[in-house]
C-alpha cells in the first residue's frame, strides 16, 4: 500500500485542537461541497513563501464553497516554534483565513501520508480524494510562479469536470517526524509523480 492516500481514496477523520481554541473533526466541514486539507508549519521556507498565494487561493474558492484546512504535525524537537503556541500567535499576526490543527500525535499525518510542508490533498463532496501533491511550481519564491496545480484542480472540481492532472509532488521542507533525522522520510513513501 502506498504511504501517502491515493485518488479515489476517503478522508481519514482526525479530531485535532485548533489556533481559535475549538477542536475540529472531519465531520465539521460535512457542508462544504470540497474540503482541501493541507500540512503545513511555521517555520518552513517554502511555506512561507507560498502562503500569500494560499491566501488568494483561499479567498478566490470559498465564495464557490470551498474550505480550506491546515494541519502542522511537526515535532517540535527540531524546530520548537513550531508548537502550539507559535501557531496561535502566527494566526493572529497573519489572519490566515483557514482553519489551523496541531496533530501532536503525527497520526493524522501518517494517515494522509503527508509528505512534505506543504502539501495538499483536494476532496470532493464524498470526501474522496480528487487531487494531492504541491499548490504551486515554485513555493519558495512566489515571484517565479509560473504554474498554480491547486487552483487548476479545484476549478475543474467546483465546475463539476474531473481532475485532469490530479497528481504532483509536493514541494517543500520534510515533515519532522519524531524520533527521527530532521531530514527522514519513511520507507514507503515516496514521489507521486516519477519525473
Amino acid at each position: 500500500m502506498a504511504f501517502t492516500l491515493e485518488i479515489g481514496q476517503v478522508a481519514p477523520d482526525f479530531t485535532l485542537p485548533a489556533t481559535d481554541g475549538r477542536e475540529y473533526s472531519l465531520t465539521d466541514f460535512a457542508e462544504a461541497p470540497v474540503l482541501v486539507v493541507f500540512f503545513t508549519c511555521n517555520h518552513c521556507p517554502y511555506v512561507k513563501g507560498s502562503d500569500e498565494v494560499t491566501r488568494k487561493t483561499v479567498e478566490a474558492f470559498a465564495p464557490r464553497g470551498v474550505r480550506f484546512v491546515a494541519i502542522n504535525s511537526n515535532d517540535t524537537e527540531f524546530h520548537p516554534d513550531d508548537d502550539f503556541p507559535s501557531m496561535v500567535d502566527r494566526m493572529k499576526e497573519h489572519a490566515f483565513p483557514w482553519t489551523y490543527l496541531r496533530d501532536e500525535s503525527q497520526d493524522v499525518a501518517r494517515a494522509y501520508g503527508a509528505l512534505r510542508t506543504p502539501h495538499f490533498y483536494v476532496f470532493d463532496g464524498d470526501r474522496k480524494l480528487v487531487y494531492t501533491g504541491r499548490a504551486v511550481d515554485n513555493p519558495k519564491d512566489a515571484e517565479k510562479i509560473t504554474t498554480n496545480d491547486l487552483e487548476a484542480a479545484l476549478d475543474e472540481v467546483v465546475s463539476g469536470k474531473p481532475v485532469s492532472v490530479a497528481l504532483t509532488n509536493p514541494l517543500g521542507c520534510n515533515v519532522k517526524w519524531r524520533g527521527e533525522d530532521a531530514h527522514w522520510m519513511p520507507a514507503d513513501a515516496c514521489d507521486l509523480v516519477l519525473s
